[in-house]
């Protein structure tokens, strides 16, 4: 079962249905027994950062993740998802993130013929090899709705990039922890492939 965490953030549902589509039991949840039960877990949203650590502060969920994190259950960010992992962001300069991944987020910078936020389809390249990414050919395009990006702190960490007036860190892997700037579940086939792995990763597979 993969657990999904509800923190009142956009975007649950579309990533259940995926789930669902893909035959994965899945559980809309805040319940610390369940998420720490799961084989599973993902941390969806979209919205700004600073709300959304309100959020995940006010139903006692940072410490479950915390928690989740120790106990090495794989466990993968989706878009705020996987900014909310990192310690700050230029959305919310008072608030701190998680910080189980070292790095920033940044506002993408103007950059004339390009629209903020970015929204649309671009490709990946790869950093590093991912586990998210296995039999997933380098270019593959995936679908991104945001204004702010990663710059991760350690760069070994980045399996996948994408470039939007600027390097994109669009992809991170750090011991069970994944996280991914775009989103899966609306990226088709491909997406649906990286969330597959996932599930597989989930499950004990490689």
């Amino acid at each position: 079962m993969i657990a999904i965490i509800d923190y009142d953030a956009g975007n649950l549902r579309s990533v259940e249905k995926a789930l669902n589509f893909l035959g994965e039991e899945t559980a809309v949840t805040r319940d610390a027994e369940t998420i720490l039960g799961a084989d599973g877990i993902i941390l969806p949203g979209v919205g700004a950062f600073g709300v959304a650590m309100e959020k995940l502060r006010q139903y006692g969920l940072t410490d479950v993740i915390h928690r989740a994190v120790e106990k090495e259950i794989p466990f993968l960010g989706i878009c705020l998802g996987l900014q909310l992992l990192f310690e700050r962001s230029d959305e919310s300069p008072k608030a701190c993130g998680l910080g189980i991944c070292k790095g920033e987020i940044l506002r993408i910078p103007d950059c004339e013929g390009l629209k903020i936020p970015h929204m649309g389809w671009n490709s990946l390249e790869y950093d590093h090899p991912g586990r998210l990414f296995k039999g997933i050919p380098e270019g593959s395009y995936v679908y991104f709705v945001h204004s702010y990006y990663l710059k991760a702190a350690d760069e070994t960490i980045v399996t996948a990039s994408a470039g939007y007036g600027t390097k994109i860190h669009a992809s991170v892997e750090q011991g069970n922890v994944f996280a991914c700037q775009f989103h899966p579940e609306k990226s088709g086939q491909t997406g649906l492939s990286i969330l597959k792995n996932f599930i597989g990763i989930a499950k004990g597979g490689c």
